[in-house]
């Protein structure tokens, strides 16, 4: 079923899209939906301040042997890492947000369709690896 919407959604992109079918057109309008997420991240912090970033070095301790690391707990690293973000984002900012992010998703989509890729195996694919490959692999 899922892989059904998947679809369904990437033919409907597919055939939305008019304007924008050359494959420069496309780089360009992802380049452009993904600095419209950042700002509608940005403008929550700056415009509106529901959420704040307080950054600091993340305290990762690497001085640890090898040994040590392989005994190390998810757990472990979620209570060591840090989003940076304080705060709740409101329901305003959400809503701009998620829209940028479904912006941004449109072109992403489009640009499968110009390559002939399939959006749901790239997710399946992704999803693979990263629960194939436990956080320390990604670190």
């Amino acid at each position: 079923m899922k892989d059904l919407i998947f679809d369904e959604y990437q033919n409907s992109v597919d055939s939305c899209l008019l304007r924008h079918k050359s494959i420069l057109d496309i780089l360009s309008k992802i380049q452009e939906s993904q600095s419209r997420v950042n700002r509608s991240v940005v403008k929550a912090v700056t415009g509106c301040g529901c959420i704040k970033i307080k950054a600091e070095k993340q305290n990762i301790n690497y001085s640890l042997s090898n040994e040590e690391l392989d005994k190390l707990t998810l757990d472990d690293l979620d209570v060591q890492l840090s989003s940076h973000l304080e705060g709740c984002i409101c329901e305003n900012c959400r809503k701009v947000i998620e829209t940028e992010i479904g912006n941004h998703l449109f072109y992403i989509t489009s640009l499968c369709n110009s390559l002939d890729l399939n959006l749901y195996d790239i997710l399946l694919t992704e999803y693979k690896n990263i629960t194939t490959f436990d956080k320390l692999h990604l670190l």
